[in-house]
C-alpha cells in the first residue's frame, strides 16, 4: 500500500505512522526539515534551560575569580569536585523519572507523573542527608585527598556555604523531569532565565558594589537555587492539574523499585560526571596547584556553557541530531581557538591564569567536539534502557583507560594539566567511539518493541495497583 503524501509531494510516511525508506536528496530533505522542527521546538528550550543552569555556576565564578587567585581555586574546588560529586549523584537518582514520566504520559496515565515525582523528591530528600557529610567535612576529606592546604582550607568553607543549594536540587530535577515528560519546556527555560538575572545581579551587588567577598557569592548561590526550585514547583500546582492531583500518601508506597531504578540511572551518570572531578582532583597534586586547578576549572565551565515511537522515526531522529550537534560543536571548537587569548578575561585578572588557560585552548575545543557528540549517544542509551551496558563501558573507557592515561602522561611524562587532561579527552573520546558503534548496531524494531512492553508495564499496571493515587494529605 502506497504511503499518503506529504506536503511538498515526498511519500515518507507510511499508513502504520512510522518513515518509509527514504530514498533520494529531495526525501532527504524533508526528513530533515521535519525531524530538525521537531528537535528545536522541544530541544532547544531544554538546552538554554540548561546553559542558565550551568550559567549560574559559571557567573559565580566570574565574580569569584576576580577577587584572586586561591579565591578562585578554592571555589573552583568546592563547585567542581564536592558539589559535582553530589550533584551527579542526585542528577543520576533523578534522572529515573525521565523513563517512568515518559511512559505514564505516553501510556496516557497523566496522573502518575505527579505520584512518580513526589516519589522522586522523598528519595532525594533522604539522598541529600546521606550526602550532607561530604560538604560538613569538606576540608579534611580535600586534606586526605592531597590537597594543598592553601586550597583545602577556603574550600572547604565555601563548600559548607552550598549546602543549602544541594537540597534545593531534590526539588528542581523532580519537577524538570516532570515537567520535560509533558514538553512543557518553555516555562523551564523561562524560569531559568529569569534565575540566571536574578543570580548575576545578586552577585554584583553583594561582591562589587557591597564587597562582600566570596561569602556572599555563595549565598547568592543558594537563594538563586532556592528561587528556582520553588518558581518550578509552584508552576507544577498551580497550572499542571492534569499531572498534579495533590499531594497522595502513594508516593511512599513501592520506594524500594523506584530506589533501584534510580540507583541504576545514578550509576550510568555518575560515572561520566564524577570522571572529570577526578581529573581535578589529580591536577590538585600538581607543583602549581593554584594555577593548574583555576585554569582547568575555567575551561570545564566554558565546555559546560557553550521520542520512539517507531524504528525508522527513532533512527532517523537520532542521526538528524547527531548531525546538527556535530555541527555546533565544530562551531565551538572554531569559535574556542579564534578566542583562545581572550576566554580568561572574563574569570581573571591573573596574566599567570590567562596563559594557562589559552595554553589549554586547543584541548578545550577539541572537549567542546566531542562534547557535542557524546551527550546524544548518552542520551539514546538512557531512552533505550542500555543504562547497564553504558556503565560497563564508561567504567572501562574513564577509569581503566582514561584516567591512568592522564596520570602517566601529566606525571610520569612531566606534562601537566596538559597530560591529565589529555588522558580524559582519550577516555571520552574512546567511550564516543564505543557508543556510536552501539548505536550503528542497533536493532530499531526491537527498542520499539522492548519500549511498547515497558509502557504496558510502567504504566498500564501501575495504574492498576491498588494503591490510591488521590489520597490528598
Amino acid at each position: 500500500m502506497e504511503a499518503p503524501l506529504l506536503e511538498g509531494g515526498v511519500d515518507l510516511i507510511g499508513y502504520d505512522g512510522d518513515y518509509v525508506a527514504v530514498k533520494g536528496l529531495k526525501s532527504w530533505w524533508r526528513l530533515w526539515c521535519i525531524e530538525s522542527a521537531k528537535l528545536w521546538k522541544i530541544g532547544g528550550p531544554i538546552a538554554f534551560q540548561i546553559v542558565c543552569q550551568f550559567g549560574m555556576t559559571s557567573a559565580t565564578t566570574v565574580f569569584v575569580g576576580h577577587l584572586g587567585d586561591i579565591q578562585l581555586s578554592a571555589f573552583s574546588i568546592a563547585l567542581s569536585v564536592v558539589s559535582t560529586f553530589a550533584f551527579g549523584f542526585l542528577l543520576g537518582m533523578g534522572s529515573a523519572l525521565e523513563t517512568l514520566c515518559g511512559q505514564a504520559f505516553g501510556s496516557g496515565e497523566v496522573e502518575m507523573l505527579g505520584v512518580y515525582m513526589q516519589r522522586s523528591i522523598v528519595i532525594l530528600l533522604g539522598t541529600c542527608a546521606l550526602l550532607s557529610p561530604l560538604y560538613i567535612f569538606a576540608t579534611p576529606i580535600l586534606r586526605l585527598l592531597g590537597q594543598k592546604e592553601e586550597i583545602a582550607a577556603p574550600a572547604g568553607v565555601y563548600t559548607l556555604m552550598i549546602l543549602p543549594q544541594l537540597c534545593s536540587l531534590a526539588i528542581t530535577f523532580p519537577t524538570q523531569k516532570f515537567l520535560q515528560a509533558q514538553s512543557k519546556v518553555s516555562v523551564l527555560a523561562w524560569i531559568a532565565a529569569f534565575s540566571l538575572a536574578f543570580h548575576i545581579l545578586l552577585c554584583w551587588l553583594f561582591v562589587c558594589v557591597l564587597g562582600w567577598g566570596t561569602t556572599a557569592a555563595a549565598v547568592a548561590f543558594d537563594l538563586t537555587s532556592w528561587g528556582t526550585a520553588i518558581a518550578q514547583f509552584v508552576y507544577v500546582v498551580g497550572w499542571c492539574k492534569d499531572g498534579w492531583r495533590g499531594f497522595s500518601w502513594a508516593a511512599f508506597h513501592e520506594v524500594w523499585g523506584f530506589l533501584k531504578l534510580s540507583l541504576a540511572s545514578a550509576v550510568m551518570l555518575c560515572l561520566e560526571i564524577w570522571y572529570m572531578m577526578s581529573i581535578i582532583i589529580l591536577t590538585g597534586h600538581l607543583d602549581d596547584a593554584v594555577t593548574a586547578v583555576g585554569s582547568l576549572s575555567i575551561c570545564v565551565r566554558v565546555s559546560n556553557e557553550l521520542g520512539m515511537g517507531h524504528p525508522r522515526a527513532a533512527r532517523y531522529a537520532v542521526y538528524v541530531t547527531l548531525l546538527q550537534s556535530l555541527a555546533i560543536g565544530i562551531v565551538c571548537m572554531i569559535l574556542v581557538l579564534a578566542t583562545r587569548n581572550h576566554i580568561a578575561l572574563i574569570f581573571t585578572d591573573s596574566q599567570d591564569m590567562q596563559s594557562a588557560v589559552a595554553r589549554l585552548s586547543g584541548l578545550l575545543g577539541i572537549t567542546m567536539l566531542l562534547n557535542s557528540i557524546q551527550p546524544v549517544v548518552s542520551g539514546v542509551a538512557i531512552g533505550g534502557g542500555w543504562q547497564a551496558q553504558v556503565a560497563y563501558i564508561n567504567l572501562a573507557c574513564y577509569y581503566v583507560f582514561g584516567l591512568p592515561l592522564g596520570y602517566v602522561l601529566g606525571y610520569v611524562a612531566n606534562l601537566g594539566v596538559v597530560g591529565l587532561w589529555g588522558g580524559m579527552i582519550a577516555g571520552v573520546g574512546l567511550q564516543t567511539l564505543l557508543l556510536l558503534l552501539l548505536l550503528y548496531r542497533t536493532n530499531w524494531n526491537k527498542e520499539v518493541e522492548q519500549t511498547t512492553e515497558r509502557l504496558r508495564k510502567w504504566g498500564g499496571q501501575q495504574i492498576k495497583s491498588k494503591i490510591p493515587i488521590n489520597h490528598g494529605i
